[in-house]
């Protein structure tokens, strides 16, 4: 291949690329691998300089904005990073760097590099006018509205100091505990989940309802500023007035040091990156002195004055053996990857999630491929790149099924939804137990006496099909069954008829609905306060409630809106599962009205649920995460020390478990 025809084909690949990673969220290669393409076209055009492109990748910054959101122009540009892996080419940098300043000895301020979506927002008068993503590093998106849904982004500044008109970059980003978190909650309603943080973090700035946005809880740190005035003389220095100005700085900023302490921090952030509270991918280096960034000045895609040194990503090769595919309570088609066992970051490795169809055949799979797995912010590990080069000439191609690989029913895909689903709700075994299993769950109608193989028992017994035949079982239905003793029975039959006074709340959440999770059943019986209410509300009266989007209020008025549905719901009437949301005279105080607060470790006096139900019978609010919104941190033993240290920069009340207990006594 020609000189020529090797620099074309990069490009187009790098375009590709660069595409799918800022514009899909979809990126099919490693950061690793796409800065070697980059290197290696710009190694080739430096060579052969009769082959320039001003369209080149190696001369542009990001990718292209979407359309539909308003194009904003950047009042700076808004550049990104030159990157390395290699600790001689940061040598060579602050060589690069020293010659520019003819000698002088630079500092540098040390930084975090945060895998989420640099945002630039302005300010005018003290008060936030627009936020506008990278895009083209000339012109990005304007997601003004989204942004002022994120909490750590303040709305009007402190103090009176600062300029009438300037940009603050930042990084807006989703924590792995939150992360977690929603992606628990989507398994529990049988939707597909979340890549990773980042991916999460951009796609969320995408989305045209600010409410949705609001739930995801993002956050963002604030790295720098950009002004027609002078905002001190060096970059640490505007640092600290922007924390003044009530800016969100990471605490993981470096005070100014010389190049030869850079290694250690390097070193220092690399042993404790696991205990960062969110992901990162390397540490940012930054001239400390806006005199001597000024002469260094900038490439046509980079500052010459900072560099971002670029951890490798934790990765193992191994082989897959096969996908399986589960059926989720919802009918949800999850599909697995199978492989052959593989040591990464501490633990062995079996299994990789492949989330749909599409990531199948982006990956184009074939049985026995060699893959690349890594683990990130996932909840299991995943696949990240396919070494189609090692593949086997007669190998199969994962084709992704037809049928429902249980019930073996035609599969269904919605429109813009990237899950197939099985419909066969009322035939399908892993839907039917897997709908009794969430109903007898703990944070549901919590019969403890049936556990997921008790659950299965009955099912293949034939007693139970649906969950109201729960409630029709009796000790001669059970002692005849494999394993099943009078004190068990006795248990089986308690559980089932105490669970008949359980909260309303805990019933709706029981029941399944699809997308219907925890906090919105709370919310539901919130706005309604009986079941007959709920069942008979219109799609329009459920889209009031702040919880409750479009998905949602249908899915709620397809499931009332079926005989057998509410045929089951007059059974239940009948037997006496409570209808009514319980009165508030049930709480206990005002005591923490208004306060928000975390609970997190272990405890002594209460359980984990129980001192949760006391703080909200106390009158306070449970919030999941540590963030500026919360109030009190319920700290009980064996905490995270990431959690307590936020909570810590946060200047969050800290309230152990025997000082709760005295505050609630006195009172």
């Amino acid at each position: 291949m020609s000189p020529k025809e090797q620099i074309l084909q990069l490009r187009d690949e790098l375009h590709l690329h660069n595409y799918r990673y800022y514009i899909l969220d979809q990126p099919i290669i490693s950061d690793f691998d796409f800065d070697q393409k980059l290197k290696e076209l710009q190694r080739l055009e430096n060579q052969y300089p009769e082959f320039f492109d001003p369209n080149s990748p190696t001369l542009r910054v990001g990718g292209n904005t979407i359309e539909s959101f308003k194009s904003r122009n950047h009042k700076f540009p808004m550049l990104s990073l030159g990157n390395t892996y290699d600790l001689l080419e940061l040598e060579e940098f602050h060589q690069r760097v020293e010659k520019g300043l003819m000698g002088e000895k630079p500092s540098y301020v040390p930084e975090l590099k945060i895998d989420g979506l640099a945002i630039s927002v302005t300010y005018v008068s003290g008060k936030l006018a627009h936020a506008v993503t990278r895009g083209d590093g000339i012109k990005g998106d304007e997601v003004t509205e989204n942004v002022k849904t994120i909490s750590s982004i303040p709305l009007v500044l402190q103090g009176n100091d600062f300029p009438e008109e300037f940009e603050i970059r930042g990084e807006i980003f989703c924590s792995r505990e939150n992360f977690q978190r929603i992606n628990e909650l989507r398994i529990q309603e049988g939707e597909d989940i979340y890549a990773n943080p980042r991916n999460f973090a951009s796609g969320s700035m995408k989305l045209l309802d600010p409410k949705e946005v609001a739930k995801r809880k993002l956050d963002c740190y604030f790295y720098y500023l950009s002004s027609d005035f002078e905002i001190g003389k060096t970059h640490f220095e505007s640092l600290e007035k922007a924390k003044s100005w009530g800016f969100k700085v990471s605490p993981w900023t470096g005070n100014p040091i010389p190049f030869e302490k850079i290694s250690s921090y390097i070193d220092q952030i690399k042993s404790i990156r696991s205990t960062i509270p969110f992901d990162i991918d390397g540490v940012v280096l930054k001239v400390n002195d806006f005199s001597q960034q000024k002469r260094l000045g900038f490439t046509a895609k980079v500052p010459r004055w900072a560099i971002s040194f670029k951890y490798p990503t934790e990765a193992a090769q191994t082989t897959l053996l096969g996908v399986t595919y589960q059926v989720g309570r919802t009918g949800a088609i999850t599909p697995v990857a199978e492989l052959k066992p593989v040591f990464l970051a501490g633990t062995t490795v079996k299994r990789a999630s492949l989330y749909n169809a599409d990531e199948i055949e982006r990956l184009n799979l074939y049985l026995h491929d060699q893959v690349l797995v890594e683990k990130g912010g996932e909840i299991i590990p995943k696949i990240t790149a396919v070494l189609s080069e090692q593949r086997d000439l007669f190998a199969s191609k994962i084709e992704y099924p037809t049928h429902c690989p249980e019930c073996h029913t035609p599969l269904q895909r919605t429109d813009g939804n990237a899950v197939h689903y099985c419909p066969n709700e009322s035939g399908c075994r892993p839907q039917l137990v897997g709908k009794l299993e969430h109903f007898v769950g703990r944070k549901m109608m919590d019969i403890q006496a049936l556990g997921k193989e008790t659950v299965a028992q009955l099912f293949d017994a034939g007693l139970v099909r649906s969950v109201d035949d729960l409630f029709k079982l009796t000790q001669s239905d059970l002692l005849p069954l494999e394993r099943m003793g009078d004190k068990m029975v006795s248990n089986i039959l308690e559980g089932i008829e105490r669970s008949k006074s359980m909260p309303l709340e805990r019933f709706v959440f029981a029941m399944g609905i699809r997308h219907v999770g925890e906090t919105v059943a709370k919310s539901l019986v919130k706005a309604f306060e009986n079941m007959d209410a709920l069942m008979h509300a219109s799609k329009e009266d459920l889209l009031q409630l702040d919880e409750v989007g479009e998905a949602i209020a249908q899915s709620v008025v397809d499931y009332f809106s079926l005989e057998e549905n509410r045929k089951r719901m007059e059974y239940f009437k009948s037997i006496g599962i409570q209808w009514e949301k319980q009165a508030n005279a049930q709480a206990l105080s005002t005591l923490l009205e208004g306060k928000k607060v975390v609970v997190s470790g272990k405890f002594t006096q209460f359980t984990r649920d129980g001192i949760k139900e006391s703080v909200e019978l106390n009158g306070g609010k449970i919030l999941s995460s540590v963030s500026s919104n919360v109030d009190i941190l319920l700290a009980g033993s064996d905490m995270g020390p990431s959690k307590l240290k936020k909570a810590q920069d946060f200047g969050i009340q800290i309230m152990s478990e025997e000082e709760y207990v005295n505050l609630i006594e006195q009172k």
